[in-house]
Order: structure tokens, then sequence, then C-alpha cells
């Protein structure tokens, strides 16, 4: 779906326009190839050039075609499709219009349009800029909740559940696709600092430097959380040997403490001429034998902790 933003210094908030016009905001959710056709033609670039737009797979970097800067960039998605737990987000600049392409929905985009920033759309590097900066927050956002969530599992560490395994195996992955797109996305804002691909003034300059710094940190954020989630799973590995040697001793002892008695019952058992077999009160003795042995063996086993 293809919608045409436009904004001026006068305007509180982005308004809806019909049809491009020279300094306006087009974005496109859920992007079709139909809409890559329109883009291309739009701003005179080869569609091969922009099929990557569509690629949910795509890797953030920075390209310049014929004036035009192509940003490839990713940011967290609130779905789970296909496995992946980030989104790409492609950014066009041009001399007339600012794009923005998305295979999916974005959610990012209308939280950026609900807050109403004080932007106009004609400024494409300050509005570069300011996206970039959302994505990074975003990240660094849902870095911090499964921080939370991980810190939570390391109080109720005692008490493991299957569900507890899941989850942290979802948020270790969750990181390693966060980190896995920070990593690139500090090479493209490096490059955007670099003024190779954009004109910058002073002021974005400073901004955008700030933005690199965010990103480094966030970068840094996602490396210590999948530390702990690393050292959190060796700890549940160490507790749940710990539990399977106490569940093994204690079947092994309450083995050996009932084959004893099951030994002696199939001795006397046997039709054959036995030790006081022809007593009275051999059953009795047979049986009070069977209950000693079978607490001296639980007491042996009760010294050794095996039960």
């Amino acid at each position: 779906m293809l919608t045409v933003y436009s904004k001026n210094d006068l305007d509180d908030e982005f308004r809806i326009i019909p049809e491009p016009q020279p300094g306006c905001w087009i974005h496109v959710d859920n992007a079709t190839m139909q809409d890559i056709d329109y883009i291309s033609k739009l701003i005179g670039l080869e569609q091969s050039d922009l099929q990557d737009c569509l690629d949910k797979y795509e890797v953030p970097r920075i390209e310049k075609i014929d004036e035009k800067v192509l940003v490839f960039a990713r940011h967290p998605t609130l779905s789970r499709e296909s496995g992946l737990f980030t989104t790409t987000f492609t950014i066009i600049l041009t001399k007339n219009y600012f794009i923005t392409i998305c295979p999916g929905l974005s959610y990012l985009v209308q939280n950026f349009i609900l807050h109403k920033p004080k932007l106009t759309t004609c400024q494409n590097a300050k509005f570069l800029i300011y996206i970039l900066l959302k994505i990074t927050q975003a990240f660094t956002l849902h870095i911090k909740r499964i921080r939370t969530s991980v810190l939570k599992q390391e109080k109720e560490i005692d008490h493991i559940e299957s569900e507890d395994i899941t989850n942290l195996t979802m948020n270790e992955e969750n990181l390693n696709q966060y980190l896995a797109t920070l990593i690139p996305l500090r090479t493209v804002l490096e490059a955007i600092t670099s003024g190779k691909y954009t004109l910058l003034h002073e002021k974005d300059q400073d901004l955008l430097e700030d933005l690199l710094n965010a990103s480094i940190q966030s970068e840094d954020l996602c490396s210590t959380n999948l530390r702990s989630i690393r050292s959190l799973r060796d700890s549940y590995q160490i507790i749940f040997t710990n539990q399977l040697n106490k569940t093994i001793k204690l079947l092994t002892a309450l083995t050996i403490i009932l084959s004893l008695p099951t030994m002696v019952a199939s001795v006397y058992g046997m039709n054959v001429k036995l030790p006081i077999a022809d007593n009275h009160y051999a059953f009795l003795f047979i049986f009070l034998f069977i209950i000693s042995i079978g607490c001296i063996a639980y007491y042996i086993f009760q010294r050794k902790r095996w039960l």
C-alpha cells in the first residue's frame, strides 16, 4: 500500500496527499513488485536496483546510484514471520522525494506519524537521521525487554520449566538477529557520517554522531545480554545434570533395596531343603531378615545421600 505524506513548517501533523509532489514523503507498506515498478519509474532507477527492498533477509547497507542514496536497514518487528525478529526497511533519498519501503507492515512508521515530529518532508538528511534514530531506539527498547525477561528467569533459576528453556532459546535467537543487524547498521551510520552519500549540515553532523554512539551502545547492550543468556543456559545445564544424577542415584538405591528381599524370597521359594525350612516360625524369621537387610541397605544409602 503506497501512501504519500506532506508536511511543512506550518503543519502540525503529516497530511496525506493524492499524488507525489516535490518535497513529499512516499511510504510503501506490504510492498509488491507493482509498487517497486511504480517507484522505479518515478525516480528513474532500474527495477533491478530496487528489488532488494522486498528481500526479507536483506543485510543493512548503503548505496549511491545516480545521485540517489539507498539505505537498506532493518528494524524490530512485532510478528515472527519465518522465524524473523526484524524486517527490512529501505530508505531512498532523491532530489525531490523521500521514500521508505517495507515488505511488511511497519509499526515504526505508524508510531513515527503518531508522535508528530517537528520535521518537514523536504528535510531529507534530517528526516533520514530521525528515522534511523527511531530504529536504534526500537532496538534498545526490545533489548531491554529481553533483559528484563532474562533477569526474571535468573531469579527463578531453582524452578525451571520447559517453557523457560523455550523462552531462553527464543530470546537468544532474537538477540542474535538484533546483533546481526546492529553491526552492519553501525557501518551504514559511519558511512553517512563521512558525508559521501548526503549533504549534512553541522547540526545534522552532531546529531548523526550521537546516533552512532547510541547504535554502538545498543550493540554493546545486546552483546552483554547474549553473554548473560549463555551464562544462564550453562547454569540450567548444570542444574539439569545435577537433577539427573540425583534421580539415577535414587533409582539405583531403590533397585538395590528391593533386589535384596527379592533374592531371599527367591531362594526360599525353591522346592529344596533349606535351613529352618521345618521351623514353625520360618516365615517370621525370613520376613524379619528381609526387613533387616532392607533397613540396613536404606541406612547405608541414606549415609551416602543417595536417598
